[in-house]
């Protein structure tokens, strides 16, 4: 469909309004399993929105004819291999296919491009969940007679065993009459028949880069069986030790996957294989598997007796069962690595967001895996109905011991035990100063960072001056800030006024947008192109773009393509004809664009250099006037080659003292005032009033908005060991909070990319070892502190002592806080 189309050619389309009434509804379509929906480069998607004024609050009203989007252009993705974690929304936009289609014949596509289409399908097996499958399972098939012969395929998870076999019959050639079975291999070298064809590969577990084989019935009835399925694990084998030598680092066995001895005789030591960008899952189960008071209760079956198969709210004890297998297989001692591929099924199975192969959070995960234990393992078997009371002034003592007993009458499990605390919330309305007070439990603390109060930008200043180049600038602007604070910092730097300068952002020979003086910077992201241009009052500012006729591949028709950077020409008011508009862009394109000695003065009264298409748009003779290379220069100001300044260093405490800072709530998350009868804008003050045994530390490190993503890679400086939280918790009766760590989740990189990791103190030689998927070392205290550092786990001294984790304590009772 898209290579049948013409690239940029003019055809018939309807008007803006028309466009939107016809797509608006196509792209509201809710998700069907089993449907075709195609993805859109969503700079190319988002310029067309701008073009047709499709988010226009007036549907009426037209949008920016300079913004033509021209043909659907891709960036020349592959059709079967895109590029790694792209973001919905971000990096593409998904249209059903009757939307794509209208796109399709009135636009065209870039010539040479095929359509990336992909189906929607099924996840989860009690929850349902509907999502296009961006991208797909990458299998390593081979025949059983010939394992050297692997051939890379895609499917679908939601297809069937029967596609697979299907597609295998036809790649190896064997007769519909043969017999055959199939067989998954998994990373410990063992294999499992694939025996139920109509089971889907998301039911059966299979994973990125999996090997299946398949095996054909001999002529005598018997099957090949174990020999060929030896001979490809000696294949196997003698690939990874050769791999494992030629990488020129020698035999260091600090590492656990090695396979030595010594590492199969220490529990714990087990590192876990990654299934397809299971990293996230590996460091959280990392961290699990650390905290002692967890894991002894696995592997001391204590869990047998408690599993709660009826909770509505659980998962029939599946989830508590599988993390039990994974943890005793991992503390066994027996192996360097194992493979978690039944626990990611169940995981799967339960919560449909982890279902998949694409990079995901390790807190996310954490935070669903103790929710889910807890449920699992909840001793509670009917929960009773409680009715929430206000404070009114009573003592905090009482109304926290209230609300943690009732807590414990609905929720009672290891995992509260364990990692159950308490906050207190204050609320105060800002009219009648009514104070509210709740006591709230939580699972784990999560900590804003402080946020950086500026950001560098780098920007392309271009100069009205034809005979001056452009200069790259590296600037200091407000995070938060508005274009005209990016134009204030760059006029410093320059000389050029603020108010003569127009912010563009450059995409595909083109302007892709025009800034006002009030948008937020925020709107900008760091790959985009911004150029600054030097304007001036009394002007009127035309857009130029440079487009050249060109034949079509596909036919012998023409069409038109653009190229090189555009330009803003500013043009007095009453100058503006087309002799002197002419005479304008000439001047302008032929001290930094065309090669200077072509040019005449009968070249410029004759007007055969470019036709002026529109006033806005000339046609271009690129081949013989062109110079790509002069067209691209530019200069760099002084401060792109000074030194970026040291990120700055932050303590834990300092990211506990934000989290307990009063602040007033947004205009959008109001309070209902039960004395106002209203929503206020209340302040809401957090503190923390009892805390668990094990704390989780969950750093926000992730800041989402809609038109910016982004990580934060501040070094926190936290303790190894002695973290006193005492001085936090405000209950006036609380003992000693003091916490050791015993694991962290890393994340390397930026968001929705990137790789996870962890450290941990083996509980049984307390020392600290570094976990890489299936790989495991020895680390160094030292090395701990970094600004990897995603989730921090602190154990509390002495913890053994207490019996009652997170419970308020009374003077009455002498009930302990922990």
């Amino acid at each position: 469909m898209a290579a049948a189309a013409a690239a940029g050619g003019e055809r018939a389309r309807p008007d803006p309004a028309e466009q939107r009434a016809e797509l608006g509804p196509l792209l509201a379509t809710a998700l069907r399993p089993g449907e075709s929906w195609y993805l859109v480069e969503s700079r190319w998607f988002k310029q067309w929105k701008k073009y047709v004024g499709f988010d226009s609050w007036d549907m009426f009203g037209a949008g920016d004819p300079n913004l033509f989007p021209g043909p659907v252009d891709n960036a020349d993705p592959e059709t079967q291999s895109l590029k790694e974690h792209l973001i919905d929304e971000l990096d593409y936009v998904l249209v059903p296919t009757e939307a794509w289609n209208k796109l399709v014949a009135w636009y065209g596509c870039i010539d040479g491009q095929q359509p990336i289409v992909r189906k929607v399908v099924e996840y989860g097996l009690f929850v349902k969940n509907y999502k296009v499958e961006v991208y797909l399972l990458e299998l390593k098939l081979c025949e059983s007679s010939d394992p050297d012969n692997v051939i890379s395929c895609h499917f679908s998870k939601a297809d069937t065993v029967a596609t697979i076999e299907k597609e295998m019959r036809k790649l190896f050639n064997i007769p519909a009459e043969k017999e055959t079975r199939l067989w998954n291999r998994y990373m410990s070298n063992t294999y499992e028949q694939l025996s139920k064809l109509d089971s889907t590969l998301q039911d059966v577990g299979l994973c990125q880069g999996q090997v299946v084989l398949i095996e054909v019935k001999n002529e005598d009835g018997t099957w090949p069986g174990q020999h060929c399925l030896a001979k490809l694990n000696k294949l196997i084998v003698e690939f990874t030790v050769l791999n494992f030598f030629s990488r020129g680092s020698g035999f260091v066995c600090n590492s656990y996957n090695c396979r030595d001895s010594a590492s199969l005789s220490q529990p714990g030591l087990c590192g876990l294989s990654n299934l397809g960008n299971t990293c996230f899952m590996n460091s959280a189960l990392q961290c699990l598997s650390n905290t002692p008071p967890l894991t002894d209760y696995f592997l001391e079956d204590k869990y047998e007796a408690e599993i709660n198969q009826n909770n509505p709210l659980g998962m029939r004890g599946e989830i508590a069962e599988a993390y039990a297998d994974l943890i005793k297989e991992m503390w066994s001692g027996r192996q360097s690595h194992v493979a978690p591929r039944m626990f990611k099924t169940q995981v799967g199975r339960f919560a449909p967001q982890f279902s998949g192969y694409q990079q995901q959070d390790s807190q996310e995960l954490l935070a669903f895996l103790l929710d889910g234990l807890h449920e699992d393992l909840n001793r509670v078997k009917k929960k009773p109905y409680l009715e929430l009371k206000d404070a009114n002034g009573r003592p905090d003592s009482e109304v926290a011991k209230e609300a943690w007993e009732n807590h414990r009458l609905r929720n009672d499990s290891i995992i509260v035990d364990i990692f159950h605390g308490l906050f207190k919330s204050t609320l105060v309305c800002p009219k009648c100063s009514k104070v509210s007070v709740t006591f709230d439990p939580f699972c784990y603390l999560t900590l804003p960072l402080p946020l950086r109060r500026d950001r560098l930008m780098e920007v392309t200043l271009v100069y009205a001056d034809p005979q001056r180049r452009p200069v790259q600038y590296r600037v200091v602007v407000p995070m938060m800030g508005a274009i005209s604070d990016l134009c204030e910092s760059l006029s410093k730097l320059s000389g050029v006024p603020a108010e003569n300068m127009v912010v563009t952002d450059v995409y595909n020979h083109r302007f892709h947008k025009i800034f006002q003086m009030d948008e937020g910077l925020n709107h900008i992201l760091p790959k985009d192109d911004i150029f600054p241009s030097e304007d001036g009052s009394e002007y009127v500012t035309l857009s130029i773009y440079f487009r050249e006729k060109t034949m079509r591949q596909s036919s012998n028709t023409t069409g038109t393509v653009l190229f090189g950077q555009p330009l803003l020409i500013s043009v007095p008011k009453h100058k503006l004809t087309v002799d002197h508009l002419y005479s304008v862009v000439l001047e302008q394109i032929s001290s930094i664009q065309l090669h200077c000695n072509r040019i005449t003065e009968s070249l410029l009264t004759g007007r055969i250099f470019f036709d002026l298409c529109g006033l806005c748009k000339p046609g271009f003779t690129r081949r013989l006037l062109y110079d790509e290379q002069e067209a691209q220069a530019f200069e760099k100001h002084g401060s792109m080659l000074q030194p970026q300044k040291k990120k700055a260093v932050v303590a834990l405490r300092d990211c506990i003292e934000l989290f307990t800072t009063m602040e007033t709530l947004g205009e959008h998350d109001p309070w209902y005032c039960p004395n106002c009868k209203k929503h206020q804008q209340a302040t809401k003050k957090f503190d923390l009033w009892s805390l668990p045994r094990i704390l989780v530390v969950h750093l926000k490190r992730f800041s989402y908005s809609r038109y910016w993503r982004d990580k934060l890679d501040t070094v926190v400086e936290f303790p190894i060991r002695g973290l006193n939280m005492s001085e936090f918790v405000c209950d006036p009766r609380a003992g000693s909070y003091v916490y050791d760590l015993i694991a962290v989740s890393n994340h390397y990189g930026a968001m929705g990319v990137g790789h996870y990791t962890a450290y941990a103190k083996n509980k049984v030689n307390d020392k600290w070892y570094y976990f890489d998927d299936s790989s495991v070392s020895v680390a160094s205290e030292d090395q701990i502190v970094t600004k990897a550092a995603y989730v921090l786990f602190y154990q509390r001294r002495n913890s053994e002592e207490h019996s009652a984790p997170s419970a308020p304590q009374e003077e009455c009772d002498g009930m302990d806080t922990n």
